[in-house]
């Protein structure tokens, strides 16, 4: 085990301290805890035993639970990461513990103040859970138990694990009115943490970017993919209706290069395992509803061991771009492709847009769109763009400063922009 292995490791654990810190915050609120320890909070209640031991018995039981939904292959694959759960599991529960030892003096005694320990132990939950995605070593047994079932089922890790997490809601309602004469431990805090916390981990998670030299060796996958080839890759991104899949053709064929835009969509319905009709559809977007991106996403494992559907096609699109690019000079259009090439040495990244006005004129006559539909049709597309890149990339879209070169193709028409880009390209 190298030192970087040793730092991820110290990550960690470090982070799985955060996450049992963030729960026993949100727990002395005393408006509900989070789903995953609904049921060990309930039975330390009325039990002799504590909160982090009952955490213990209960992640050992999903170890056992797990096996039979794992194939014999899948766990030989995954022994280390099933064993890991164990020390995990140990470690987690006694953090609880510490924990609670520690925030004894918290004992809100007004709602506003409730509501105020809730938030802080949301917020210290998700710090921990980015910094656990950042580590990237292994998984708590709940998320590896949901990922079983997931695998197992084949069924959407977003359902599987909301449905995981109602079900521990509801024996924890179970065994309190069981045993207890009326529901405890549940209350609106447990909704809100549920809801709240992937999105804060999702906006912290590129914060820690600074820890990538530490943990990671400093030859890079992308110069190693590249070697020692000098070839320059152009990659556009592009407003809907601006062109931009038009200057790619038109730079690539000027160049004598390739040009790679919907070949994109089956090489990575290939490495991914899905439709090439799912990849079509949703490549490049992110649905507009709030509560469904809640449920699709997986915002408690890193993109490579993310069970989502969405998560899994962007890792896909990744390695095809990368593979790409590796192979020799080229264009590549779209598919957030100058983040995923930031680290390759020789790459020109462009930003095509143009007026609102003549990206509906492209739409209407070049693309077939219907005059009365083609406004929205546009703003629908850039938006659906702008918060795909958002998600994956953690920066904005239209931000110059990821550019080398923004062109308007409105004001300067495709070929005076193919030959700027042209003109850098040479020049790299």
């Amino acid at each position: 085990m190298n030192k970087y292995s040793l730092r991820r490791y110290l990550l960690f654990f470090i982070s799985l301290f955060i996450n049992a810190f963030g729960i026993v915050f949100i727990t002395k609120a005393l408006l509900g805890t989070s789903p995953i320890t609904s049921v060990t909070y309930v039975l330390s209640m009325f039990t002799p035993l504590t909160m982090g031991q009952w955490t213990i018995i209960l992640n050992l039981l999903f170890m056992v639970f797990e096996l039979p939904f794992m194939t014999r292959q899948y766990l030989k694959e995954s022994k280390r990461m099933y064993l890991l759960q164990v020390p995990i599991t140990l470690f987690f529960g006694w953090s609880i513990d510490l924990s609670m030892g520690i925030l004894e003096w918290l004992n809100p005694s007004t709602y506003l103040m409730q509501l105020a320990s809730l938030a802080t132990g949301c917020v210290i939950l998700a710090v921990g859970i980015a910094l656990e995605i950042k580590a990237n070593i292994a998984l708590v047994a709940g998320e590896f138990f949901v990922g079983a079932i997931s695998r197992r089922l084949r069924k959407e890790f977003g359902f599987v694990k909301l449905g995981f997490d109602i079900s521990l809601v509801v024996l924890a309602c179970a065994l309190s009115l069981i045993f207890m004469d009326g529901i405890y431990g549940v209350r609106e805090g447990t909704v809100v943490a549920a809801l709240v916390v992937g999105p804060i981990v999702h906006f912290i998670s590129p914060m820690y970017r600074f820890l990538d030299k530490w943990i990671t060796p400093a030859k890079s996958m992308a110069a190693s993919a590249t070697g020692e080839q000098p070839h320059t890759v152009i990659t556009i991104a592009r407003e809907y209706g601006s062109g931009g899949r038009l200057l790619g053709q038109t730079i690539a064929q000027r160049l004598g290069i390739p040009c790679y835009d919907k070949e994109i969509i089956e090489l990575s319905a290939k490495k991914s395992g899905l439709t090439e009709r799912y990849v079509s559809a949703n490549e490049q977007s992110m649905s507009p509803l709030w509560i469904k991106n809640l449920i699709f996403q997986n915002y408690e494992s890193s993109l490579e061991h993310s069970l989502s559907s969405k998560d899994a096609l962007f890792v896909a699109e990744c390695h095809v771009i990368r593979d790409l690019a590796a192979k020799g000079a080229c264009v590549i259009v779209g598919r957030c492709a100058g983040y995923v090439l930031r680290d390759f040495p020789h790459v020109v990244k462009v930003f095509c847009y143009s007026d609102n006005e003549s990206e509906v004129r492209r739409c209407i006559e070049q693309y077939g769109i219907p005059r009365d539909k083609a406004a929205d049709e546009v703003r629908r597309i850039n938006r659906a763009r702008e918060t795909h890149y958002e998600h994956y990339t953690g920066e904005h879209w239209r931000d110059i400063h990821n550019y080398d070169l923004v062109v308007n193709t409105a004001s300067m028409g495709i070929d005076a922009a193919c030959a700027m880009v042209a003109s850098l390209a040479e020049k790299r």
